[in-house]
């Protein structure tokens, strides 16, 4: 059996098949789908609404399972039209790969490889985005979004914005998508690692011709829009609901707690110093009044002053819910102290809100940013202690 044979035996036997997303790539799109049928026969192509001769150049290969549709809704709807379409086929992972032949089919046995150990992961085919031909307005958005990626799931990745990439479809198949465009590549890498799944990658090849021969359906300033603002929205949702849900589940993991407290606090390569200032900032970050924009500007800031992120906001976590009445209340207390003769009197009780307080603001602003400081020194003093007293444990056994 040649290497060609063996490649196209693990295809179907790992039930996988490769998608062709397209758009008016007439030029470039058969000489794609021939470089992957030395591959695999399983292949579909989406004609995304093509107003040339995509349709019937396709459907000139007897092999291609086609797609085709009359308008032109964008990449992400064209992606999704086609998980769907190859769960119904009986297919259990899709390899995509751009039709305007950007990418090359050597690159599949890569995949197929990396596939034959890690079933449960995004396989994204990492660009080197550091060669003379990579265009500038690239090479910044790919790390604009990897930025971004990593605020909003703690995760690394190389290449956030490269089509070259493998997808666990049943993995896939119960989340419900809400962007068409080319905003959903960053949508479904964001949304798959929220439910658990892996994000793995590997170096693939990556051609770009002269700038007067490329041709790119990107809009700059309306994708690039279009992206922010999917974003935006995803740090909200990663601030607001996900860190604090995966918060809770580390606390009630043994395995996760103890490969956090290793991997951050014990292991980690930040002194210990650096270490009670995450952790006393973190606290401070948590308490201050800044309702709203607390984690959001405790990550800029924790980036701004190289402390350790994972530290702060777990230490943000402070203002969960059930602490906020305490928070205000004790916010309420330290305030009074400021206001001479004439502080505002709260009762502690389940009536406690930001309510509550909004007759005397002054006072609790003035005794939040007391209390943050406070619990912030006496948190970064125990986790300092703490951390010294672990590491006499650890040297005396």
């Amino acid at each position: 059996m040649t290497n060609l044979e063996a490649v196209r035996a693990k295809f179907d036997e790992l039930h996988t098949c490769v998608i062709i997303p397209t758009y008016n790539n007439f030029s470039t799109l058969g000489g794609v789908i021939a470089d992957v049928s030395a591959y695999t026969k399983q292949i579909i192509v989406v004609n995304d609404g093509s107003s040339d001769k995509t349709a019937g150049l396709a459907g000139s290969f007897p092999f291609v399972k086609l797609i085709s549709y009359p308008d032109n809704v964008g990449k992400g709807w064209a992606l999704r039209k086609a998980f769907s379409y190859a769960i119904e086929q009986g297919y259990e992972f899709a390899v995509t790969i751009d039709s305007d032949g950007q990418h090359f089919a050597k690159d599949l046995p890569a995949f197929i490889d990396r596939l034959g150990s890690v079933r449960d992961a995004i396989i994204v085919g990492a660009r080197n985005m550091d060669q003379h031909s990579v265009p500038g307005g690239s090479s910044f958005g790919n790390n604009f979004s990897n930025f971004w990626f990593k605020v909003e799931t703690g995760l690394h990745c190389p290449d956030t914005q490269s089509g070259y990439r493998l997808y666990p479809l049943l993995l896939l198949k119960d989340i419900k998508f809400i962007t068409v465009k080319y905003e959903f590549e960053v949508e479904v890498l964001v949304r798959a690692a929220w439910k658990g799944i892996k994000v793995d990658s590997i170096p693939v090849s990556v051609y770009y011709p002269p700038k007067e021969e490329r041709v790119s359906h990107f809009r700059p300033y309306k994708d690039f829009t279009r992206i922010s603002i999917l974003n935006t929205i995803l740090v909200i949702i990663a601030f607001i609901y996900i860190k604090p849900r995966d918060f809770f589940r580390m606390l009630f993991d043994k395995k996760k707690f103890n490969r956090f407290l290793n991997e951050h606090l014990l292991h980690s390569p930040h002194s210990d110093s650096v270490k009670a200032a995450s952790v006393a900032f973190g606290v401070f970050m948590g308490i201050v009044p800044i309702w709203g924009f607390q984690m959001l500007t405790a990550v800029f800031l924790a980036i701004a002053f190289r402390l350790n992120k994972a530290l702060v906001l777990i230490a943000c976590n402070i203002s969960i819910p059930p602490m906020i009445p305490l928070i205000i209340f004790g916010s309420y207390k330290l305030g009074a102290i400021w206001m001479g003769s004439h502080p505002g009197h709260l009762e502690f009780n389940r009536n406690i809100s930001l309510e509550s307080i909004r007759n005397n603001l002054k006072q609790y602003l003035l005794g939040g940013t007391t209390l943050a400081v406070l619990a912030g020194c006496i948190a970064g003093l125990l986790a300092f202690g703490l951390l010294r007293l672990f590491k006499k444990k650890a040297i005396l056994a």
